[in-house]
């Protein structure tokens, strides 16, 4: 029986092509086609700067220490997201809390952001905003809230490369200090793993820059021993550094399926259109999308009132081809979390949401003879 993933990427001919052109190359890493392919994500994000990270997890990491995060910081975050919008704060040995979400968008709330902030006596220095399943936040409301309690922005934007707010688009970091990319397999353009930053900031782009690069200098111009001007051989750390590379290989990939980026986008909202008309009901909801947003539809999450479990409901797909998946456990209730004081409750709507939540398959390759699938299966699941 042929199994429907939630999730796949989509390889062509040609993605394989740019690939060997780098693997027959003088460079495997650190390369031109690195920097072709930094220079196309400032292009379609409309940002000054980006900088290429092995995966979004170190690119995150990466802009909470450009931030200046450390054991006397706070960072705040979506209570529904991926484990690395808060752990990206941890790693710099700040302290971490959660916002609980919207029940309609499924993104953080900013309604009880500003609740939150109004009641905390300490404020967040950084609040990492999770634009989840590819829907951007209402990013207007959080950067005039960031203005008012002075805290940095990073949007999380792992789903959303390609969507955008208020004709702003996503990577943009216009509402933002630093916006983060992801480029992982299942995301709507994959690298193998990867990840990117943009920020507008010089400062914090030379920041990243050295962060990604172990510290390491190579620009002539900017060395603090000026004798060694023009020796190609010489390099210099000036900070602390990790080894956060992208190789040329992955960006060769990369650059091929940003290339394919829009047809990407186009086949998943018609996918996100296709479930919306057949099962959006009282039974089934899908994620709101205003008319003030685009996007990137990298997820099709859908939440039900009828009384079944989780565990039951994933069998029926299963026994039926299809393979769901859950986005995401709440990451407050994980045990790593619960040793650091949160518990249950805490954040009612996301945990509602994740005991009522499942995502339907969405993914390029899908056909409408898939789609005609999931639809019945779901229906004489919930119906």
């Amino acid at each position: 029986m042929k199994i429907i993933n939630y999730a796949k990427q989509h390889i062509s001919k040609r993605d394989i092509l740019e690939v060997t052109k780098v693997l027959k190359s003088d460079f495997l890493t650190q390369g031109p086609i690195s920097k072709s392919f930094s220079d196309k994500i400032k292009s379609i994000s409309r940002a000054k700067h980006c900088t290429l990270f092995n995966s979004a997890t170190s690119a995150l990491h990466g802009a909470c220490v450009a931030l200046g995060l450390d054991n006397k910081s706070l960072l705040w975050t979506s209570a529904n997201s991926f484990l690395s919008s808060a752990t990206c704060g941890l790693m710099c040995g700040s302290k971490v809390d959660f916002v609980d979400i919207d029940v309609n968008t499924l993104n953080i709330c900013p309604n009880k952001l500003e609740t939150k902030l109004k009641n905390s006596k300490k404020k967040p220095d950084v609040l990492v905003v999770v634009h989840f399943a590819g829907l951007p936040c209402e990013m207007k409301s959080i950067n005039y809230l960031s203005k008012k309690y002075k805290f940095k922005i990073i949007e999380d934007a792992s789903h959303a490369i390609g969507s955008d707010f208020m004709g702003f688009p996503t990577g943009s970091s216009h509402f933002s200090d630093i916006t983060v990319f992801s480029f992982h397999p299942v995301k709507i353009i994959t690298t193998g793993e990867g990840g990117a930053a943009l920020t507008n900031s010089s400062l914090l782009s030379k920041k990243l820059d050295l962060i990604s690069n172990q510290g390491i200098e190579r620009n002539q111009t900017l060395f603090k021993n000026k004798k060694m001007k023009n020796c190609s051989w010489y390099y210099e750390m000036q900070s602390l550094g990790y080894n956060y590379r992208m190789n040329d290989i992955q960006s060769a990939l990369g650059m091929s399926q940003l290339n394919q980026i829009k047809k990407f986008i186009k086949k998943r909202e018609y996918i996100f259109n296709y479930y919306k008309t057949n099962l959006d009901t009282k039974y089934l909801k899908l994620q709101h999308i205003s008319s003030n947003v685009r996007s990137s539809y990298h997820l099709a999450v859908t939440t039900y009132k009828n009384k079944i479990s989780k565990k039951l409901i994933f069998k029926k797909f299963l026994n039926n081809g299809i393979r769901l998946q859950t986005h995401y456990i709440p990451i407050h209730l994980h045990p790593y979390f619960k040793k650091l004081g949160f518990k249950k409750k805490q954040f009612p709507v996301c945990e509602n949401y994740y005991e009522n939540s499942f995502s339907l398959p969405i993914y390029y390759g899908l056909n409408l003879q898939d789609l005609k699938k999931v639809v019945k299966v779901t229906k004489d699941i919930f119906y």
